[in-house]
């Protein structure tokens, strides 16, 4: 009997140490998190501002270009239907050549200007990426200094329905870039 009493005692005593060690396990792995909406830093960010403009009107000089070459393009074919029936085999297959050369030049331009490592990417990178990094530096800081093992952006796609506004970093990210709000 006392010998299972004793069991009984060493089994609670193991039974409480692990406890104690899985409590404590569980406490020293808790993670904190924080929040931050990165289209509020980037709008209270002057320089992103002004890089947005700049960007925007690049891109309408840009586009102004392309739909001058497709106009062109567009009024040769014009020309071409409404003077067809009166054009010689080789006159409508230099005209028809000289149209889609145009066309061509059009959609040329057009990469050139506005695909995937066109000018724009280009100049949207030479612009932003110095902002954003240091923005990103800044979420660093904030997050080495706190603690955060992890820093969402509400802002982006991430599915979060739900962020308590105590663990929104974004003001306190905009003071350490200076910019008060």
């Amino acid at each position: 009997m006392k010998k299972n009493f004793m069991m009984k005692r060493l089994m609670t005593l193991a039974l409480l140490m692990i406890l104690h060690s899985s409590l404590f396990t569980l406490h020293s792995m808790a993670q904190k998190f924080a929040l931050v909406d990165m289209d509020y830093i980037f709008k209270n960010i002057p320089a992103y501002e002004r890089a947005n403009e700049q960007l925007a009107q690049v891109s309408r000089k840009w586009q102004a270009e392309v739909d001058a070459l497709t106009t062109e393009a567009q009024t040769m074919y014009k020309t071409y239907q409404n003077e067809v029936v009166f054009l010689s085999a080789e006159q409508k297959k230099t005209r028809q050549d000289a149209i889609m050369e145009k066309e061509k030049q059009a959609a040329e331009l057009k990469r050139k200007y506005f695909g995937p490592e066109g000018e724009l990417f280009k100049k949207r990178t030479s612009l932003m990426s110095p902002i954003q990094e240091e923005v990103y530096n800044a979420v660093k800081d904030i997050a080495d200094l706190r603690g955060y093992q992890l820093v969402l952006d509400r802002a982006s796609d991430t599915g979060i329905i739900f962020g308590s506004p105590k663990i929104d970093i974004s003001d306190e990210v905009l003071r350490k870039l200076g910019y008060s709000n």
